[in-house]
């Protein structure tokens, strides 16, 4: 399994630089040309919904990516360390679901309707929302 790490500061320029490492290495790990749009607006919604909470609880603390091929799979992680606003709405039996079986933010849903799998932990010491994707075990996308 190979493991890209990337950390960046909260500035809504360095989501774009996120989305193009992303499909990068997506593409790389075989994940298909069809799906590419998707994984690159995923991350960029994960990204952008991270850097908007450091923005406000923890200017100076840096987001994190970990990008990995892992059995077939291209996942993705974002985490953040701001204080989850929707912690108190948290279903631990789907850490998807709020209280109300909705999810914790429009942009958690943008991100559930392009990813093929997310899971969604918030914590009082921050979020992470894991995505991802079928990819060819080979690195090179099926055709």
């Amino acid at each position: 399994m190979a493991t890209v790490e990337l950390t960046f500061s909260a500035l809504p320029a360095h989501v774009r630089t996120a989305r193009l490492v992303a499909t990068a290495i997506a593409r790389r790990t075989g994940v298909a040309e069809a799906v590419l749009d998707e994984v690159r607006l995923a991350v960029g919604e994960a990204c952008s919904r991270a850097v908007e909470a450091h923005r406000l609880h923890c200017p100076g603390e840096p987001v994190r990516i970990e990008l990995r091929d892992d059995s077939g799979r291209f996942e993705v992680i974002v985490t953040d360390v701001a204080p989850s606003e929707d912690l108190h709405d948290h279903d631990s039996r789907n850490p998807l679901m709020g209280a109300n079986g909705e999810l914790p933010g429009l942009g958690i849903a943008v991100i559930s309707g392009l990813a093929d799998d997310v899971e969604v932990y918030p914590s009082p010491k921050g979020m992470r929302i894991r995505m991802s994707w079928p990819a060819a075990a080979n690195g090179v996308a099926a055709v």
